[in-house]
């Protein structure tokens, strides 16, 4: 019996120490070093994808390393639970597309009053009697309401108020315009004081009567 172990062991001695098994050895080691050194390296590369943060994946790469050739592939388990689940491009496209989705819901006119939907040529809302936009005066186009100038024919809406600051004030009362005192509608022949009216009579009748008193000439009959 022991003749027969000794035999096998023998045999299986001699299988190892061939060359053929050696080098198939050598080649099967070579190959798990090369898968070790990939891991590491795309667990580099894939934590990149996944995280803003520079030092991460060379912690991600040394601690698939560390695990050593012959049990990284439970490292590369553990990474594929811990990792992030999106990648840096696919959350700026989530993004993207919520903007733009964001973006074609904010282009569909609402009213602002009771948020309804509205077309773009509607001037008051049929809901809740919103003003939405106006029409152009000059140009009957639809314009909106906070527009301070027609996109269509270029009609200033705020000239008015412009043309109205800058009107002459009027002159005061009285006054006409070459600066003279203008008499009032109602205007009578100013009053005499009383002192030159007692002149005139006492001169007036010093002349005699029947004449007048301001050129002593006869006055007429009556």
């Amino acid at each position: 019996m022991d003749q027969i172990l000794e035999g096998i062991g023998d045999t299986i001695g001699d299988i190892i120490a061939s060359d053929v098994v050696q080098i198939g050895g050598r080649i099967i080691f070579v190959y798990i070093a090369v898968l070790w050194i990939a891991s590491a390296y795309w667990a580099f590369r894939d934590m990149q994808q996944r995280s803003d943060n520079a030092i991460l994946p060379y912690l991600v790469a040394a601690g698939i390393i560390l695990f050593t050739p012959f049990f990284f592939i439970l490292a590369v388990w553990v990474y594929k639970i811990v990792r992030p689940h999106e990648k840096i491009g696919e959350v700026w496209e989530r993004n993207l597309a919520e903007e733009a989705l964001l973006a074609e819901v904010e282009a569909i006119h609402h009213c602002p009053t009771c948020e309804r939907r509205v077309d773009d040529e509607w001037i008051i809302c049929p809901s809740c009697r919103t003003r939405l936009n106006r029409v152009c005066p000059n140009c009957s186009r639809l314009v909106g309401l906070d527009w301070s100038l027609c996109a269509w024919c270029g009609k200033d809406f705020e000239r008015r108020e412009i043309a109205a600051a800058a009107t002459i004030e009027p002159l005061p009362s009285g006054l006409e315009p070459t600066g003279r005192v203008a008499a009032p509608a109602s205007a009578t022949t100013p009053a005499i004081p009383a002192s030159i009216q007692t002149t005139v009579r006492s001169r007036g009748t010093s002349r005699g009567p029947g004449r007048s008193a301001a050129t002593g000439d006869p006055l007429p009959e009556r």
